[in-house]
């Protein structure tokens, strides 16, 4: 039996834990009790190759976070051989338990999780270039990039924020196809991502849905990079949990009998559950273990052989003995009975169910998708009415929420104002899932997030809403959409200091800017109703990228005034009104509420003889990426270039070079009705046709 300094007691074996109901599966079948895999094969022998990889892989990389895995490995243990539903060898099983490592920087712990039970990539020469270029095993976990994991983590709190969309994706799925939907949501948390502000957000939305299929562990050992968490923090996790609608609970980390029974109970629960587990972190280290230095630091050859020694691990580095690595593989395939009766339900289910069911799982649109698409730009075309493209945007939704059932809209608490709720759309709550329209509350952060979790379980289109100056409060989950190559929506209004009289704090001027830095992330900022449209469409079409729609508060006039089959906004820019009178002499770009301010400046130097074309830039980033030819015919060979957007400069010059014009942003906003505010930061027609004519004569 193991001692470990700082454990008083001996830990029970996990054979002393039997399973002594066989729970029933939504498909019919029972899951008996397991007999023991070998009879010299322990819980702990299982648990300790868990450790040993870990360690042997920081200390060959020199870098790494030991302290987690090793920790934890108890948790995980029991997770994956005795609880969690899946299949290693169909690790997209759409009714598979997720599981999500939101302390990313604990990524042995998955990594020694993915080669134990069989996933074929996760070879031990993957475990041995941990931290390497090009190799399955990054520093932190990355979607994509390594199968089997759910979701990019690391920075903390995130994960936790993820998986509250994950589960209520599940929940709304179940909802809409009943039991061919049923699975669990498992997360790891640690200290750190429960110190983040984000991590209040993902608790008390999940608590208000009730979201009982959620279940989060908390490594609790209570040791932070700095030293002893009480240096920072003195929160009683669990009765936190508890304020916010939770089951929570406090057990051993290092009892395994213990962690199966909370999970059973957890299982059970009508509420989300914490199980906080007080853990030992580096459990095995001889000097380092519940201290810092357990946290990320290299263990050197001293400390690896003492903890080969503490854990009785005589094997040489990245070496699990066979007997112990064909239970884990066992373990691994577990789920495969549960999963081939699963593919037997879904085939019973009505053809007509069934091909939905697949369809939203594979993340395509519908066949009729581009016709209603083309119907409502018709009817768009002969409409002039002056609307804000946040009223655009929800005539747009109008259609679109009848085109695609998994579209889920919401709004942090400004639904009013981002006009993301359309007629007939049926809103989530805690006793209903069947809806599709979400109130987050005022938590930005915690939206997007979740969102990125609903895109990430698959079966819905997600979209947020906030005012564009908010995107700040939610950034870091905006860049892993983004880093991730997700189909994540927000809604952006009150865009520019067209809001108006709200003032500077809620007028955005370098947002467009530093949302456009990001790679990977599509900024559409439509200039009327038809560019709303088509850049909504463009958003829908995008599986690997997301999307925000930047939007007005005020009015803008129609600038599109012929219909066309194809979505101009597509090419990212695009000529709107050619020059007249000979070749031009001027160029104008503009995104948004400017490209109707460009078109007026453009016949103010029309009646100066100058000839002048307008090019609407919806979208700089589809535009940078054309081929060079297709920029520079859009582009043209004007001498003049001016660009206009009531928003700092940053991006443009790639446009209208470095000695090109730009009227817009140099500061901060002002209080006042928008009219004023345009005319004080001389962003008029007027502006831009003096700055032209000055450069010409000049």
């Amino acid at each position: 039996m193991l001692f470990h300094p700082g454990i008083a007691r001996h830990r029970p074996r996990w054979t002393q834990a039997k399973l002594l109901i066989a729970p029933a599966t939504p498909y019919g079948e029972t899951v008996m009790p397991e007999p023991e895999t070998q009879a010299k094969v322990t819980h702990d022998e299982m648990t300790n190759a868990i450790r040993a990889l870990a360690m042997d892989a920081v200390e060959k990389a020199k870098s790494g976070h030991p302290g987690l895995p090793m920790g934890a490995a108890d948790i995980a243990t029991v997770l994956f051989t005795k609880v969690r539903k899946y299949d290693i060898a169909a690790p997209d099983w759409p009714d598979r338990d997720r599981f999500v490592l939101s302390a990313g920087h604990g990524s042995m712990l998955l990594y020694a999780l993915l080669y134990l039970t069989g996933e074929p990539s996760m070879t031990v020469e993957e475990l041995q270039r941990f931290r390497q270029l090009g190799s399955r095993t990054p520093g932190h976990p990355e979607y994509r990039h390594t199968p089997g994991v759910e979701t990019t983590t690391g920075p903390l709190g995130q994960g936790l924020g993820t998986s509250v969309g994950m589960a209520l994706a599940e929940r709304m799925l179940n909802a809409q196809f009943g039991g061919i939907v049923d699975h669990h949501t498992y997360v790891l948390v640690s200290d750190g991502d429960l110190m983040e502000g984000i991590s209040q957000e993902a608790i008390a939305i999940a608590g208000h849905l009730r979201l009982k299929r959620l279940i989060v562990f908390h490594d609790e050992n209570h040791v932070s990079i700095d030293g002893p968490l009480s240096l920072a923090d003195s929160v009683d996790q669990v009765k936190r949990f508890q304020a916010c609608n939770w089951n929570a609970v406090r057990i051993d980390g290092h009892d395994q009998a213990a962690i199966l029974r909370a999970i059973r109970k957890a299982q059970k629960s009508e509420k989300p559950s914490l199980i906080a587990c007080k853990t030992i972190i580096g459990f095995g280290l001889p000097t380092r273990a519940g201290t810092s230095k357990a946290h990320s630091d290299a263990p050197g050859p001293e400390e690896i052989a003492g903890a080969r020694r503490n854990l009785n691990w005589p094997y040489e580095p990245f070496v699990v003995p066979e007997p112990i690595l064909a239970a884990w593989r066992k373990a691994g395939k577990r789920g495969r009975p549960r999963r081939k009766a699963w593919n037997a339900a879904l085939e019973l289910l009505p053809e007509a169910a069934r091909e939905e069911f697949e369809r939203r799982v594979r993340g395509d649109l519908p066949a009729s998708f581009g016709e209603a698409v083309s119907a409502y730009k018709r009817k768009l075309a002969e409409d002039r009415s002056v609307i804000a493209t946040r009223k655009a945007s929800q005539g747009a939704l109008e259609l679109l929420a009848k085109a695609l059932p998994e579209l889920v809209t919401g709004s942090a608490d400004l639904t009013p104002s981002n006009n993301t709720k359309v007629a007939g759309m049926q809103e989530i709550g805690p006793s209903s899932y069947a809806g599709r329209y979400i109130h987050w509350g005022v938590r930005e952060h915690g939206m997007a997030a979740a969102v990125n979790g609903m895109a990430l379980h698959g079966g819905f289109i997600p979209s947020g809403a906030s005012f564009l100056t908010f995107s700040d409060y939610c950034r870091p989950a905006l860049r892993l959409s983004a880093l991730m190559g997700i189909r994540a929506i927000e809604v952006f209004t009150h865009d520019s200091i067209g809001l108006g009289e709200d003032g500077p704090t809620h007028q955005p001027v370098e947002h467009l800017a530093a949302l456009r830095a990001m790679p990977n992330m599509l900024v559409f900022r439509p200039a009327d109703q038809t560019e709303t449209l088509e850049c909504w469409q463009l958003a829908l079409e995008a599986k690997r990228s997301p999307s925000i729609l930047a939007l007005t508060r005020q009015n803008l006039p129609p600038v599109r005034n012929a219909f066309s089959t194809e979505n101009l906004c597509a090419a990212g820019a695009y000529e709107l009104c050619p020059a007249e009178g000979g070749p031009a002499k001027v160029s104008i770009f503009a995104s948004g509420s400017e490209v109707s301010l460009a078109l007026d400046a453009r016949g103010i130097l029309a009646s100066q003889g100058i000839a002048a074309r307008v090019v609407s830039v919806p979208c700089m980033e589809l535009f940078l990426a054309q081929e060079s030819g297709a920029r520079q015919k859009v582009i043209g060979g004007a001498p003049v270039r001016i660009a206009v957007e009531a928003a700092v400069r940053q991006g443009w010059d790639a446009i209208i070079g470095e000695d090109g014009i730009f009227i817009g942003m140099t500061g901060f906003g002002a209080s006042a009705p928008y009219k004023d505010v345009y005319k004080h930061f001389k962003i008029t027609p007027e502006a831009v046709a003096e700055a032209a004519l000055r450069r010409w004569i000049g």
